[in-house]
């Protein structure tokens, strides 16, 4: 399964390597919100909640669907700016239409939810569609959802603030900390593209990253089978410190492709007994469940939601979650009529930091 980008006659100077204040405080954002996905700054998400204010503790949690399951498109800046008030008036430029979608698509939890060429500001059918996968996500995604279509100039301002507010409590110190590190690895995948070439430059990037072949794709090893153009654009490559170790990738229609990697890898897991590893490998040996834990990683799903996002019948989602909740990697919760399967992270890394990176980029 692969994310493939189209770079079939694109000028050598259209793939670019580049920082970004914003794509690394949306990383940040990530791992206060999930920090399970992140032990290695686990003090450092805890003595950031610890100093925020209440206010703006609740403003996180109220826009986290942007940025917990994974980044909202416009957070991930093609072409990433020095500071971090220069992407957000680049946001600001960007259409109601493109922005109020792509904030759907994460609230509604899944980059799998596409609403075509219908506007949910515009087509009613598209509105209730998005409203109804809002509501099925919990009660605060459903608010959220409803504040954005009913008001999207009122949200979009709310959410800058709330950033700008995020540079002063706590981004500024720790970008200060991490700008060496990118500027390091910058030099680095800049050196490699000018001397050695795409390949090399992309071969440095992540062993989940690699030219085609035919030199005319970039293939990225993903849990998905996507596929994307940067004709005329061209792809932006985002070193993070704060993302590893996801591997993000901007990829759906109208955007330009951008790809956030880890500058290090994750922390080195602990052993389990090798009857836990070989019952969790024998569950995980089935492609399909390897998809599933791939979504279920962005958050907890419904069997119907898991049954949508990767069309499958309900009955043959339900009989794999049998075997992932056998196996110890699956939590279930009722909450009202909806059973919500959660990915038991602690458990997955105890298989291994391959395996882990493998998921949850």
């Amino acid at each position: 399964m692969t994310l493939r980008i189209d770079i079939g006659g694109l000028p050598a100077g259209r793939l670019r390597f580049a920082a970004s204040p914003l794509a690394e405080l949306t990383a940040m954002l990530h791992v206060l919100a999930e920090p399970g996905h992140h032990p290695q700054f686990a003090d450092w998400a805890g003595e950031v909640w610890a100093g925020m204010r209440p206010e703006l503790a609740e403003r996180l949690r109220e826009a986290d669907f942007l940025w917990r399951s994974s980044q909202a498109d416009f957070l991930l800046p093609a072409r990433p700016r020095p500071t971090l008030v220069e992407e957000l008036d680049e946001v600001d430029r960007i259409r109601d239409e493109p922005y109020v979608t792509a904030a759907l698509v994460t609230t509604c939890g899944s980059n799998r939810v596409r609403f075509g060429a219908r506007s949910p500001l515009t087509d009613g059918a598209a509105r209730e569609r998005a409203l109804d996968l809002a509501q099925a996500r919990g009660v605060r995604q459903e608010a959220f959802a409803e504040r954005l279509l009913a008001d999207p100039a009122a949200v979009r301002a709310r959410v800058r603030d709330t950033l700008e507010q995020c540079a002063e409590a706590f981004f500024d110190a720790a970008w200060a900390d991490v700008a060496v590190r990118l500027a390091t690895d910058l030099r680095v995948k800049n050196d490699l593209l000018r001397r050695e070439g795409v390949g090399t430059a992309l071969a440095s990037v992540s062993g989940a990253v690699s030219l085609a072949p035919e030199g005319d794709c970039i293939v990225v090893d993903k849990l998905l089978d996507k596929a994307t153009a940067a004709h005329g654009t061209g792809v932006t490559f985002i070193p993070s410190v704060f993302g590893s170790p996801h591997l993000a990738v901007v990829h759906a229609p109208g955007w330009q492709p951008v790809v956030q990697y880890p500058v290090a890898g994750p922390s080195p897991s602990e052993p389990v007994s090798l009857e836990t590893v070989t019952l969790r490998l024998e569950a995980l040996s089935h492609p399909v469940r390897l998809r599933l834990l791939r979504t279920l990683a962005r958050g907890p799903h419904t069997t119907r939601e898991l049954a949508h996002a990767w069309e499958l019948s309900p009955p043959e989602v339900s009989r794999h979650l049998a075997v992932l909740r056998r196996a110890g990697l699956l939590t279930a919760r009722r909450r009202g009529r909806y059973v919500r399967y959660t990915l038991n992270l602690p458990d997955l890394t105890a298989l291994g930091p391959d395996l882990l990176a493998a998921v949850l980029r």
